[in-house]
């Protein structure tokens, strides 16, 4: 009996160092962050591959049709032009001398037509007296015949002088329609991005095969789009139409709204790059498009469905299989889920949580498992 109590004292001993090296040694809770379960907006959306960029609704790369020395260089980089303004003009001496034969010649073959059709006129008028005089038998019938072969004659004199006005007419615009294969004209209004070339220079058009800078650079920046390129897997789920978020690096922190404007019917291959299709993207209030720079880089995100009040968790809480980390009583538990709509930041949840549920969010921690023993460290919503 003595014994049996010694061996108690020693027994209980033995028992709080055994419970106290276990307290000592237990696995400290992991520290999570987890978010609360609620409802909310849920988008599936498309984002384009590579960054798009800022395009102008019309563009121009001009060149004159045949090679010259610059004659005439009437607007600079930066300049607003008008619609048929001068823009450039090449020499051209060799085509004004031309211009004024051809000019001159005109005037004279008018010159002749007046003078072969008042003859024909006069011929015409003596042709029918001579028919009165042939009725009373003042004179023969030959006579008569004679006079009407002589305005016969004098009339053919005067279609042919009409003939030769319309023949040096029709060297005369195509002296004119030389001359402009030198002359550059603005189609539209815009302004003038780039110019190569200076004053008194020699300018090439560029040969088949071989590009080469051209002379003057017009855009019209007065109606800009996005041009993005997208991947080509997505490339059956965009429809023209469909609205559109726009995001400019140049102008962070700001997004305009757009539309898709139009699908590329074709696939663009870049070598060691995606194989991707081009979409253009209107702003749906242009007017906010003005002041910015063809070529600023661009992202869009295409809205392909939206479901408004729907119950939904930060998509990078979700785990291989769609499953989720639950934090019950400081415990975590896995749970299957069915999703439905998704993007990169939220996704909608048909099955598998309610809302006021805590899933955890920081699934990159150590020790972040199923069955782990946690702490919250903050929580989200």
């Amino acid at each position: 009996m003595k014994t049996l109590r010694r061996l108690v004292p020693l027994m209980i001993a033995i028992a709080l160092i055994g419970a106290a090296g276990w307290w000592l040694t237990r696995p400290k809770p992991v520290a999570v962050v987890v978010h609360e379960v609620g409802r909310g907006l849920v988008e599936a959306t498309l984002s384009n591959t590579r960054a798009g960029e800022i395009e102008a609704c019309q563009r121009t790369k001009m060149a004159t049709i045949v090679g010259g020395r610059i004659d005439y260089l009437g607007v600079k980089e930066g300049d607003r032009v008008e619609a048929g303004q001068v823009l450039m003009r090449l020499w051209h001496g060799d085509l004004d001398a031309r211009l004024a034969i051809n000019q001159a010649q005109r005037a004279t073959a008018r010159q002749r037509v007046q003078e072969a059709c008042t003859v024909a006129d006069n011929a015409e008028r003596e042709a029918a007296r001579q028919a009165q005089l042939v009725k009373r038998g003042f004179v023969s019938a030959s006579a008569e015949e004679k006079a009407r072969t002589e305005a016969r004659a004098r009339r053919a004199a005067c279609d042919t002088a009409r003939a030769d006005v319309a023949t040096a007419q029709a060297q005369l615009t195509a002296t004119e329609t030389e001359r402009q294969r030198l002359v550059l004209v603005a189609p539209f209004a815009g302004t003038v991005a780039k110019i190569s070339g200076e004053l008194g220079e020699i300018s090439i058009p560029s040969p088949p095969g071989v590009p080469t800078p051209p002379a003057i650079d017009l855009i019209d920046d007065s109606c800009l789009y996005v041009k993005a390129p997208m991947d080509e897997i997505d490339a059956p789920k965009i429809r023209p139409g469909q609205p559109v978020r726009i995001t400019l690096e140049a102008m962070a922190g700001t997004v305009f709204e757009g539309r898709v404007k139009r699908v590329a019917p074709y696939i663009t291959a870049v070598e060691k790059q995606a194989r991707t299709v081009e979409v253009d993207v209107d702003f749906a209030r242009p007017d906010e498009a003005r002041g910015m720079l063809v070529g600023y880089s661009a992202d869009v995100e295409i809205v392909l469905d939206t479901r408004p009040d729907v119950l939904r968790i930060p998509t990078a809480a979700l785990r291989e299989g769609r499953r989720v980390l639950v934090e019950q009583n400081g415990v975590l538990v896995e749970r299957s889920l069915r999703t439905g709509l998704s993007n990169w930041e939220q996704t909608e949840v048909v099955e598998g949580l309610q809302a006021g549920e805590r899933i955890v969010t920081s699934l990159e921690r150590t020790g972040v498992a199923p069955g782990a023993r946690v702490s919250v460290e903050s929580v989200t919503r």
